[in-house]
């Protein structure tokens, strides 16, 4: 019984618990923020980047070459415009098949 009173009456420790599951808290609540923030931001260069590859022209040609004893025939291909491609839909903002939702805040 004596052991028990002196476990119930030992304070040692507990503002120092308390302390850190507070600042424990604190930073995983501040790295939730910063982690989505970061996922947000990485996503808008990467459609960034997407944009940036679908305006690329990928049309190529070469005429044909004759050597002293040989020859090649040309090349061409076309890039033909693809239901992504194009800059602008309907609605006025830009189409390249990706689309990036966020969040209202209720009340907006």
């Amino acid at each position: 019984m004596k052991m028990f009173q002196q476990f119930w009456n030992d304070e040692n420790g507990f503002v120092v618990s308390t302390e850190l599951v507070l600042i424990a808290t604190v930073l995983v609540l501040g790295m939730i923020v910063g982690l989505t923030t970061l996922r947000d931001q990485v996503i808008a260069e990467l459609a960034d980047v997407a944009a940036a590859f679908s305006n690329s022209n990928q049309s190529y040609s070469f005429s044909g070459i004759t050597g002293h004893s040989s020859s090649t025939s040309g090349s061409l291909f076309n890039d033909n415009t693809d239901f992504c491609d194009a800059d602008e839909d309907g609605s006025g903002t830009f189409a390249h098949c990706i689309t990036i939702v966020t969040a209202e805040p209720e009340g907006a």
